[in-house]
C-alpha cells in the first residue's frame, strides 16, 4: 500500500461517517420535535447533536 491509497480510505471513511451521522440527527431530531427547520439545523451539526441526544435526553 502506498501512502495515496491509505489517505484515499481515510476520506471515504470520514465522508460515509458524516452522511450517516446527519442522517441519524436529522432521524432523531424531527422525531423529537416534528419540525423540518430544527431537523435542518440538527443536521448541520449531526455527531454533536447525536452525542447530546444520548447523554442528555435519554
Amino acid at each position: 500500500m502506498t501512502g495515496r491509497e491509505r489517505y484515499s480510505v481515510r476520506v471515504e471513511g470520514v465522508k460515509y461517517g458524516a452522511s450517516f451521522g446527519t442522517a441519524l440527527a436529522i432521524a432523531i431530531s424531527y422525531t423529537a420535535n416534528h419540525s423540518i427547520l430544527w431537523a435542518i439545523i440538527h443536521g448541520f451539526f449531526s455527531w454533536f447533536y447525536v452525542l447530546y441526544c444520548a447523554l442528555f435526553r435519554a
